[in-house]
């Protein structure tokens, strides 16, 4: 797929909106494969949403090519010269920046932090009553090693003059129609000069696939994957705060501190989405899988939040009724995500119905039931029912 690599000034190209294979895969889903990437779920194909089979949870990071993919626009890149391509820093700044990807390589240190990277819609298909827009299941997220530079270096080195409030992030992609505002994403100027904000041209140790953001893209640890700019080439630092269709209108929340609404009196005040929320997922069994009875079988799955860390993990065999602690695998990370497991004998055959719960060391602890009209924050117990046989 790639014709050049970086160090030969090289040009990934290969179209990429053409899929090379289909296939089926559980029942009402299709596997396709993309240029760079394994059998994905396919959500939408213009402009790709691509879903993660949860078989890919069962280890600590998510190989690059089965990392999902979200684009908003049709007009996604399939092509980077990286002779001609430069990530451009401008506005209210001493010294505006125009930066090669070896630039970036090479004038700036290079950092690496593992942080999860979600869907502000992930699960989305399971809200009750539905709500519009891509409809994932729990496969619109990943974790990845991330490297590249300090967000906070670019902007020191281009000199942030006084009264700056936001910056804003712009990537290669491009709307079909003019009436379809190009997507761009702000953060408060406070926010961009943490040290773990950074622009990546690598995860899990390889250039960024292309449908992943190649040659860079913005990473925010914590924050919701909407954040995260693929293709990134326009930082602007304001004067002002952001104005845009995607921070203004879209990826809104109720600003009630779940996020929660109801469907009959949707909330009347809301805010732009950010923190991710305390979460925990089963990845084994996976969907469909038959179970032995009477023989140790371990149960698997994640759990993750903004930051705060994963203090516990609670397991149910029984409706909710009686609940044990899972064992933690050790941290990848602040933002990583944190994998549990649990040792379960079935006593007899039949259907059994899984819940999980975790618990984070700020306190907070998963919620039992979450609507809100976007199909965001979804952080409720999670449930799966099982056959034992």
């Amino acid at each position: 797929m790639r014709s050049l690599g970086v160090a030969g000034g090289g040009t990934l190209m290969v179209p990429l909106l053409g899929r090379a294979e289909s296939s089926s895969g559980l029942p009402g889903e299709q596997l396709v494969r993309f240029p760079e990437k394994t059998d994905l779920i396919l959500r939408t194909d213009r402009p790709p949403q691509l879903e993660t089979p949860l078989h890919y949870f069962q280890q600590d990071f998510t190989p690059n090519e089965a990392f999902y993919v979200r684009w908003h626009l049709e007009g996604i890149p399939t092509t980077v010269n990286l002779d001609t391509f430069r990530l451009e820093i401008s506005g209210a700044v001493e010294k505006p920046l125009s930066l090669s990807l070896a630039d970036l390589r090479g004038r700036f240190e290079a950092v690496s932090l593992v942080a999860v990277n979600q869907c502000s819609g992930n699960s989305r298909s399971f809200f009750a009553p539905r709500v519009p827009g891509g409809q994932w299941k729990n496969g619109a997220l990943g974790n990845a090693r991330w490297t590249g530079v300090r967000l906070r270096e670019l902007l020191d080195r281009a000199g942030v003059k006084a009264g700056a409030v936001e910056v804003a992030f712009s990537g290669l992609d491009r709307a079909a129609i003019a009436a379809t505002p190009n997507f761009a994403k702000a953060l408060t100027l406070d926010h961009a000069r943490e040290g773990e904000v950074m622009v990546a041209y690598e995860m899990n140790g390889a250039d960024l696939p292309m449908l992943n953001g190649f040659p860079v893209r913005l990473v925010v640890p914590g924050w919701y994957a909407t954040y995260w700019v693929k293709a990134l080439n326009q930082i602007r630092v304001l004067p002002e705060k952001f104005q845009g269709f995607w921070m203004d209108k879209a990826y809104r929340i109720p600003t009630a501190p779940d996020g929660n609404e109801s469907p009959e009196h949707p909330a009347t005040e809301t805010t732009p989405i950010n923190r991710l929320s305390l979460r925990s997922l089963f990845v084994r069994p996976e969907p469909g899988e038959q179970i032995p009875a009477r023989q140790p079988f371990e149960i698997q799955g994640l759990a993750f939040d903004s930051g705060r860390g994963i203090e516990r993990v609670e397991v149910s065999t029984h409706h909710g009724d009686a609940w044990q602690a899972a064992r933690l695998d050790p941290e990848l990370g602040q933002y990583a995500w944190r994998r549990w497991r649990l040792r379960w004998n079935p006593p007899a055959r039949g259907k059994y119905q899984l819940q999980v719960r975790a618990f984070n060391r700020a306190g907070e602890r998963q919620t039992t039931r979450l609507w809100n009209r976007g199909g965001y924050l979804r952080n409720v117990i999670e449930q799966t029912e099982v056959e034992v046989v």
